[in-house]
Formats: C-alpha cells, sequence, structure tokens
C-alpha cells in the first residue's frame, strides 16, 4: 500500500510502511504467544489468510463533523491520534472505496457553504454530527446517512442534488438524514428522513442476498469473511440433517450458510434490529429451516426445548461469558466452532472450554483488516470423551 497522507495524526492502520507479509508474520505470532501465555493446547496451527483485498475493503465508515484545532475551520473525518477532542479530514484514506472519499469531500463542501456548525461535545450546541457511508461490495450500491441535531434547518433538497450530481463509480441507493439529540458520542437515530430512494442497500455473501439497513450491523470486509466463513464451515463434519446453534449470531450471515447444509440452524442475537434484518433476510433467500430469537444468550438458552448437535460461537470483542458459556459446554455437542474477533478474550474462553472437556482441535488466524492492529480466528473444538 503506498504511503497514507493521514497517517501521522490518523492512527489507525499501526501497520503503515511494514510490508504486508511482515505484517501477517507479526499477527500470526501474537495470537500463538496469547495461546502460549494461557497454555492453550492445540492439534493443529494453521497459519494466518491474508485479506484478499488489502486496499479499499471497508464497506462502512462512521465520520465525525468537529475541528482540528480550537476556532479552527470545521473537518470532517476520523479522530486525531491521542487527541479525542480533535478530528481530522481524511478524503485520502486508503482503506476505503474512493468513492468514500469523493463523497466526504463533497459533503464537507457542502456544509461549509451552508454555513453550518459542528455539534459541540461540551455545549451540546451545534447542528452537523457525523456522515455514515456503506457500500454493498458485491452490488456496488451506496447509502450516504448525514446525522444532525433538531438545531435547525438542513437542506435536504439541496444535499440529494449535491450528492446525485457526483461522479461516483457505485450507484447510489439511498441517501437519509438521521436526526440525533442524544448527548452520547453515540449514533442514535431519533428519527430517519429517507431523502431519496431506500435505506438499506443490498449485498451478497456466499450465493446468499442480504438487505442491509442504515443501522444494522454487517461485516466490514465482504471478501474476507467469505473466506472465513467457508473456512469455519468446512471444519464442521457431517452437518447434514444436523440442528446447529449459531450464538451471537448478529444479522445472520453464517446462519443461513449453515442453513444451506443442516437441518435446521438457530440464531440467536441480542440486537433486535438485526434479529429482524436476519429474519428478512432468511425469506428473501428462501430458507424455511433459520429460526431467529432476540434476546441474550445466557437467557435465551434456559427457554428453549431442543438441543443442537453442532454449535457455533461469533460473540463481539468482549467474548463469551463464563455463565452463558458454562450453559453451552452444558450441552454436551460434539463439535463446537469458536469465530473470534479479538484474541485476548478467545484465549480466556479456550482456557475455561479446555478446562471442562473440551480439547482444541484446529486453529486458523485471518487478517480481515490489513494495516490494523485487529486480527481474527476460527478455532474448531471436540467434546473430550471421559
Amino acid at each position: 500500500m503506498e504511503a497514507c497522507r493521514h497517517s501521522e495524526y490518523c492512527g489507525g492502520c499501526i501497520y503503515q510502511g511494514i510490508p504486508y507479509e511482515d505484517q501477517l508474520i507479526l499477527k500470526g505470532r501474537e495470537v500463538l504467544r496469547l495461546l502460549d501465555e494461557k497454555k492453550i493446547s492445540y492439534d493443529k496451527y494453521l497459519g494466518i489468510e491474508g485479506s484478499p483485498k488489502r486496499t479499499a475493503y471497508r464497506n462502512k465508515m462512521e465520520y465525525t463533523f468537529g475541528n482540528e484545532i480550537k476556532n479552527g475551520e470545521m473537518t470532517l473525518g476520523m479522530h486525531k491520534k491521542d487527541r479525542f477532542m480533535s478530528i481530522i479530514t481524511v478524503d485520502g484514506c486508503l482503506l476505503v472505496d474512493p468513492d468514500f472519499n469523493e463523497v466526504l469531500q463533497a459533503v464537507l463542501r457542502f456544509c461549509k457553504e451552508k454555513g453550518y456548525d459542528f455539534y459541540h461535545k461540551k455545549s451540546h450546541k451545534g447542528l452537523l454530527r457525523n456522515l455514515v457511508l456503506r457500500k454493498g461490495e458485491r452490488t456496488g450500491e451506496l447509502l450516504v446517512n448525514i446525522v444532525t441535531t433538531s438545531q435547525g434547518e438542513f437542506d435536504g433538497a439541496g444535499f440529494v442534488e449535491m450528492i446525485r450530481s457526483l461522479p461516483l463509480q457505485n450507484r447510489v441507493a439511498g441517501i437519509l438524514h438521521t436526526v440525533n439529540d442524544r448527548v452520547a458520542d453515540f449514533i442514535y437515530p431519533d428519527k430517519l428522513n429517507v431523502l431519496w430512494g431506500r435505506d438499506y442497500y443490498m449485498e451478497e455473501i456466499l450465493t446468499l442476498r442480504f438487505k442491509v439497513s442504515a443501522f444494522s450491523f454487517f461485516q466490514t470486509n465482504v471478501p474476507a469473511i467469505e473466506k472465513l466463513y467457508t473456512e469455519a464451515l468446512s471444519m464442521i463434519k457431517g452437518l447434514d440433517g444436523k440442528t446447529v446453534f449459531d450464538l451471537y449470531c448478529g444479522t445472520g450471515t453464517i446462519t443461513q450458510a449453515l442453513a444451506l447444509r443442516a437441518k435446521k440452524a438457530v440464531g440467536i442475537e441480542i440486537v433486535e434490529e438485526s434479529v429482524e434484518a436476519a429474519r428478512e433476510n432468511a425469506k428473501l433467500n428462501g430458507l424455511e429451516n433459520c429460526e431467529f430469537i432476540a434476546g441474550d444468550v445466557l437467557n435465551v438458552l434456559d427457554r428453549l426445548d431442543e438441543n443442537p448437535d453442532v454449535i457455533v460461537l461469533d460473540p463481539p470483542r468482549a467474548g463469551v461469558h463464563p455463565k452463558a458459556l458454562r450453559k453451552i459446554l452444558n450441552y454436551g455437542v460434539n463439535q463446537i466452532v469458536y469465530i473470534s474477533c479479538n484474541p485476548v478474550t478467545l484465549v480466556e474462553n479456550l482456557s475455561f472450554m479446555q478446562g471442562n472437556g473440551y480439547r482444541v482441535n484446529t486453529i486458523k488466524a485471518f487478517d480481515n483488516f490489513p494495516y490494523t492492529k485487529h486480527v481474527e480466528s476460527i478455532v474448531m473444538m471436540s467434546r473430550v470423551e471421559k
């Protein structure tokens, strides 16, 4: 990757200037170090697989309006390294589609020309808060979502005209205006206005189609997650005719991939919007052997009558809570696949599982976020015969 002109201040790409093969070595070593530190025994470590795309792989960005210096001109982009209140304009980012940079520049120019002020985190005054861009990797559809407070008028018609006039490579599917009056530095849709088009884009993963709404979670690097899911599915032996639980399933991407082979796939997810999206997408794909349940895994498992034959875990960065993990292990299934986005919490969970009747068979790491610190892993575990 060529040198990024934002790297001095952005802090997102910590591996700038390091050859990609060396990045993979560093990330793979870190996974092995954590496994060794927790004394996790395993049969096979399959190394680390690189991302099919090393640049322009991010399909979602949340930009913030602000300024870099106090009383300076308005900026739009990311928090400055070690300076949370400072925002730098990142209109040359190499991790996103070039259209993202084009839209960012145009939106900032539009808002400056209109004389809009940004929302000040200390005074809680101002109009502009965020710009959220999302893209369908397989469909080339873009969602443009500007987030403001209700402290003033926003020219929605002018904004639509400006966005639609841009010479973009992708096709704009929807232009949205979200109103967020909450004090917290979190994008919450108090009101969502569709200014033009629709409030979702379409995506495709492993031959399945997904409708991704404005605020639904979805995997950030589609080509990389396809490789990870394919590997995870290949680790499960004899899935035909079996029931599989997909715990912490998000919008149900891997649940539906499992349903293509299993007798039944049950996804459990605490975020209700994600569950609604999962149900809608299962219908879209004609899958009648999928069931999605909204709720905390810790509580939902107590209400289920059926038992799984296989369990897939795909928890958030915090990992699986020990109380939930104990309930999961009590099912006594022969195969558990753990998909992790945080090797630190992964090894904590593996240590618990290893001490409670399970053995780690295979581990493989994946670099789904080149040039950043993040690394994902999949682990196949089997129940130890007593």
